[in-house]
């Protein structure tokens, strides 16, 4: 059984004898003496569907859910749903708009490189590669380099807006963490 700082984004606990998926976590560092590094773990209902907020010391255990993970391409959209394809036996696997809120801004057509968990043969959530490769659509015109490390808004493919420096060119496509949401270089 994990302690709750070795929990991660997409790992699926036991609360209360209901399975919850890890969406997102903050790290809480009280500035008093001798008190506890705090986790506030925001955690999917994968029965209700609901967000839970929960908080947690460091070395709190939870009950981890062995679940199996395959990997997956993303092929299309169907209406609201995400489509992505097994790699291995070609079947499909469907999940809303809703529960990728903070993937969907990384995924684009043929995407690889992505991993589905698997809870009863359902699919629960995908693992992004760490970084993608995005086309910029729309950011003013490129200036040459100043060296003063200054960023200026882009629109990538997906939607997404971040901040890019400001050397950067529309249609340039760039490489974005999608662990931190930021650009990392050109591509």
């Amino acid at each position: 059984m994990p302690r709750i700082n070795e929990l991660k984004k997409g790992d699926v606990v036991e609360i209360n004898g209901v399975p919850h998926i890890v969406k997102s976590y903050d790290v809480r560092n009280p500035s008093s003496r001798g008190a506890s590094t705090l986790y506030k773990v925001r955690f999917n209902n994968l029965k209700t569907g609901h967000k839970v907020d929960e908080t947690f010391k460091g070395e709190d255990i939870v009950k981890e859910i062995d679940c199996p993970k395959v990997p997956v391409m993303f092929s299309y959209i169907d209406g609201d749903n995400y489509v992505f394809m097994n790699n291995e036996d070609y079947s499909q696997y469907l999940l809303s708009a809703e529960e990728l809120e903070d993937e969907k801004k990384y995924i684009t057509e043929g995407l690889t490189g992505i991993t589905a968990i698997l809870l009863d043969e359902q699919i629960l959530t995908v693992e992004l590669p760490t970084n993608v490769e995005l086309e910029i659509v729309d950011t003013t015109p490129g200036t040459k380099a100043s060296g003063a490390g200054r960023t200026k808004s882009a629109v990538l493919s997906t939607g997404y807006e971040i901040q890019v420096p400001e050397f950067i060119e529309p249609n340039e496509v760039v490489k974005v963490s999608t662990i931190t949401g930021k650009f990392l270089s050109r591509a």
